[in-house]
């Protein structure tokens, strides 16, 4: 499961740096979940838009309550974002020797929620205004303008060239990240104060000892009771999105494989017909030269041939 690092392998490297490969296929990992339960939401409102249509509407905001739940879980429990679990990493931050199943640190955990589920929303949600904003100035009558419809326009004009900036900052990140001249591999991470690691031996043996939290006491007061119930109901929520989420990225990458270009020769070579042997020579060459002499129709022995067979 994912919860326990799921892709350790049996030896820790000697060196505690992930690879540019594991922190890349970790980055993809979520970007790939989004499309697919996009797709999954728009089957079922196109299906029945009376009862799921509701789904294709909110899916941002109801996609983003999901990811909060999960990815507080997984910072709370790991140490990590539910992806970097999967891959067996955590985040440290100053204090590396801290272990992964304490969580981070109150100000490192706030950060980097906000930089994993929050900050992709609002991304989303710009974009889709931008879009809107651009669709309706192409085919609307020029007007004049305020100064805050100027700016407006002026910030449409340079948002490309911030996305640009910003690609190159992450691409120069990555970059020395490989050289080994920074501890982080992109700028998120930078900014919330940590660097991913490998999950230890120590770490997951931490995390499957850790108790589920103390129970229910008839002294406490009715707030903590319910703050308590909250919690558990919460940590519940994201464990089963979590099991699903697993189960799904498995799925994924199945069918990463199974599609890909560089595998189609093994697909075709486990889905084709076997070749069918050779036919059966019933007949000896013998046999096959009396049948040439013989009327296949009367079966008397041919006179004066009509038709060659030969």
């Amino acid at each position: 499961m994912a919860e326990r690092g799921a892709h350790l392998t049996t030896a820790a490297p000697a060196e505690d740096r992930p690879s540019i490969f594991e922190i890349l296929a970790q980055d993809s990992l979520m970007s790939a979940v989004k499309p697919a339960l996009l797709h999954a939401v728009k089957i079922l409102a196109t299906s029945n838009p009376a009862r799921y249509g509701f789904l294709w509407q909110r899916f941002d905001e109801i996609y983003a309550i999901l990811d909060v739940l999960l990815q507080h879980h997984f910072l709370s429990h790991t140490s990590a974002s539910f992806s970097e679990n999967f891959y067996g990493l955590k985040r440290v931050g100053e204090d590396s020797t801290r272990a992964a199943h304490l969580g981070l640190r109150r100000r490192q955990h706030w950060h980097s929620l906000f930089l994993l589920a929050l900050l992709p929303y609002l991304h989303t949600k710009l974009e889709k205004v931008l879009a809107r904003q651009r669709d309706e100035d192409d085919f609307s009558i020029r007007l004049p303008q305020s100064v805050m419809q100027k700016l407006y326009r002026a910030f449409l004009a340079a948002y490309p060239f911030v996305c640009m900036a910003w690609d190159g900052w992450v691409f120069c990140h990555q970059l020395l990240y490989v050289f080994g001249k920074t501890q982080t591999h992109s700028p998120l991470l930078w900014l919330a104060g940590v660097k991913l690691s490998y999950l230890t031996a120590n770490d997951i043996h931490s995390q499957d000892l850790k108790p589920s939290g103390p129970a229910l006491s008839p002294s406490q007061s009715f707030g903590e009771k319910f703050q308590r119930l909250v919690s558990t109901a919460v940590g519940g929520l994201a464990v089963s999105l979590s099991t699903s989420l697993s189960i799904g990225v498995f799925f994924l990458q199945f069918l990463e494989w199974w599609y890909s270009s560089e595998n189609q020769s093994t697909v075709k070579s486990l889905t084709s017909l076997p070749t069918p042997p050779p036919p059966l020579h019933l007949h000896s060459q013998e046999t096959s030269n009396t049948h040439i002499k013989v009327c296949p129709l009367c079966r008397k022995s041919l006179e004066n041939r009509g038709v060659s067979s030969e």
